[in-house]
């Protein structure tokens, strides 16, 4: 095996928190921007079921984005398979940054097919986490 000391790899499963976003860069290469929210149910300590989202930015490239741009709108249901990448910025004189992910796959996953017919690709999956017993953060 390989001596692996890095690795960036990140796989999610969520819904759509908007609609996406898809622009063109100046030479034209297309690039949506999704809101993901990715639902985490754990057992609380006194024995109680919680349930914790986390809003990630992701950016989808090339025929990927225009084809998430077609299909999915705000509550699609999505698997996504990419990296994570920090954005650096300056706004009114203060740094400031944000992690996001940039998806290098992203698959279907409601459970109804793009025209609304039903059996979507990855359809079995969005529960899939439901029974996950988890222990908190605390």
């Amino acid at each position: 095996m390989a001596n692996l000391r890095s690795l960036n790899k990140v796989f999610l499963l969520g819904n759509l928190t908007r609609d996406p976003e898809l622009k063109y860069t100046g030479t034209g290469m297309a690039v949506a921007k999704l809101g993901l929210a990715v639902n985490r149910r754990f057992k609380s300590k006194s024995g109680e079921w919680q349930e914790e989202a986390t809003f990630i930015d992701v950016d989808v490239w090339g025929k990927s984005a225009e084809n998430v741009a077609q299909f999915c709108k705000k509550g699609s249901g999505v698997f996504i398979e990419g990296s994570l990448r920090l954005d650096s910025w300056e706004k009114d004189g203060e740094k400031r940054s944000k992690l996001k992910v940039t998806a290098d796959r992203v698959q279907f996953a409601d459970d109804r097919k793009p025209d609304g017919a039903g059996g979507g690709v990855a359809g079995s999956a969005a529960g899939a986490t439901d029974n996950v017993e988890e222990e908190p953060f605390h």
